[in-house]
């Protein structure tokens, strides 16, 4: 269980990491509708189409990282945030400050990875 500093230093961090997301989401709004106009050159065309995929990507990361780091300020406010899903064991703070919405130690972290890797995930 986190101290009541950790917890507002943690709080505060990840509440200036979704401020941030959100922001830049508002700010990049029109990206994708300002590249719909056609092009007579092909590639041209390639590059506006490619630069359209690569935004939509970002858009869907990034809306990800949001619903990520929502979940953590639950984990926050209801005190299990900084605790590993998997072991219940405490997540280190340099862990927490590097990757403030994990859930998972860094052993089980890599347990996990590893379980992908041999799964062929």
């Amino acid at each position: 269980m986190l101290k009541a500093k950790k917890k507002e230093f943690f709080r505060r961090l990840l509440t200036g990491q979704l401020d941030e997301l959100l922001g830049k989401n508002s700010r990049t709004t029109g990206t994708v509708a300002d590249t719909t106009e056609k092009s007579q050159d092909f590639t041209d065309q390639a590059t506006q189409e490619s630069d359209m995929d690569f935004n939509i990507h970002m858009k869907e990361r990034d809306s990800k990282l949001v619903v990520k780091i929502k979940e953590a300020l639950e984990r926050v406010e209801d005190g299990t945030y900084g605790i590993c899903e998997d072991c219940g064991q405490t997540i280190s703070e340099e862990r927490l400050k590097v990757r403030p919405v994990t859930t998972r130690c860094i052993k089980c972290k890599r347990k996990q990875e590893n379980d992908e890797k041999l799964r062929g995930l």
